[in-house]
């Protein structure tokens, strides 16, 4: 209906059945587009030209390994490709790490082996390592707190079924319309 000519009024008609306040219609004036256009001419210009070419299959099965290794104990690394982990391997401390829900009793055990090793570094003394332990039981818990509070947003499925026809439905579809039939 957009473009054919048709009265505004009929396009807002059209759409207030779907409940859009206004006609989602947007229109840019030809200089914003043209604007633009010339923005990514420019920046491809200023790119060198090997980075448009098609990468090897070296590259790709590196760039596709890159997920697979991606995937963690507790969940997956949100690390940039090519980056490496700055924490050594300490997943739970670090900020890129998503949780799997499926992971939440492994978290409640490294929870509760860190509470247990603060208290131990406490009654021995060891100020250097309880400063560690510290930070990583804090962050820990806020991780398993974000984590009960992603699943509780989570809507719950629900199970439609398959659907029924009775018999009468499909008796019905197969009677045919009175004015289908020759005189």
């Amino acid at each position: 209906m957009i473009g054919t000519g048709q009265p505004n009024r009929l396009l807002h008609q059209a759409f207030r059945q779907f409940q859009y306040p206004t006609v989602p219609l947007t229109v840019y004036p030809e200089k914003v587009i043209t604007g633009h256009r010339a923005f990514l001419a420019r920046r491809r210009q200023l790119r060198p030209a090997e980075e448009y070419r098609t990468p090897t299959d070296t590259e790709w099965e590196e760039f596709l390994g890159h997920f697979e290794r991606r995937k963690v104990a507790l969940g997956d690394c949100g690390r940039a490709y090519g980056t490496g982990c700055v924490h050594e391997m300490a997943c739970e401390r670090c900020s890129l790490l998503r949780i799997d829900p499926a992971q939440r009793p492994r978290l409640i055990l490294i929870r509760d082996s860190l509470a247990a090793r603060v208290t131990e570094a406490t009654a021995q003394g060891w100020l250097g390592e309880l400063e560690g332990l510290r930070v990583s039981l804090a962050t820990v818990t806020e991780k398993l707190q974000s984590l009960d509070t992603r699943i509780a947003r989570q809507p719950a499925v629900t199970d439609l079924g398959m659907p029924a026809f009775t018999p009468s439905a499909s008796a019905s579809d197969a009677q045919p319309d009175s004015k289908d039939e020759a005189p």
